[in-house]
């Protein structure tokens, strides 16, 4: 996945400038040149805007921080808002369709909808990896068996079906025994 977005990155100039082309050759280049101006107009004003409620996000974000509270305001909206006026700024037609979808209110519960899916798919991903690290090196992981969750057990201490309390706590580490014999020699 990472070289194909490697290549389409590589692309992307490729593809505006051909869009270009072929836009100011339907329209000419006065009216794409305009078009394209009033697009990065757009794309500053998107991030003048959204200067503002980011510093507002964050500052709230960090008091609930301190409070140990939970953060009333996402922090994904403005960082969309952020995303798709830098996109608008680009000169080009393919990132500022990308921009207006970051940047179109009635657009960003749905990419909100697909990152937060993106988001749960890649966490279960990096825990079945951690999972599996843990079994390569031959630690234990409670709650599990050999060969994945064992059926019916519930989490430690926690008084699920199957749990077991009595096992104790779980320590990694491994044992390097001193030879003392070669020590003396």
């Amino acid at each position: 996945m990472p070289l194909l977005t490697v290549l389409a990155l590589m692309a992307l100039p490729f593809l505006e400038v051909w869009l270009m082309i072929v836009v100011a050759g339907r329209i000419g280049v006065p009216w794409t040149l305009a078009a394209l101006v009033s697009l990065m107009i757009l794309g500053f004003a998107v991030l003048r805007h959204t200067g503002h409620a980011f510093r507002e996000v964050v500052k709230e974000a960090d008091e609930a921080m301190r409070t140990g509270e939970q953060p009333r305001k996402g922090l994904l909206d403005p960082l969309m808002l952020m995303a798709g006026g830098i996109l608008l700024v680009v000169p080009g037609f393919i990132t500022a369709a990308l921009g207006l979808l970051m940047a179109t209110p009635f657009t960003r519960p749905v990419l909100r909808w697909v990152f937060a899916g993106w988001a749960a798919r890649r966490m279960r991903r990096m825990q079945e990896r951690v999972n599996e690290e843990f079994a390569a090196r031959g630690a234990t992981i409670p709650g599990q068996g050999p060969f994945g969750p064992e059926p019916g057990a519930g989490a430690p201490g926690r008084g699920g079906p199957g749990a077991s309390t009595d096992r104790g706590r779980v320590i990694q580490g491994h044992f390097e025994p001193v030879d003392d014999d070669n020590d003396k020699n």
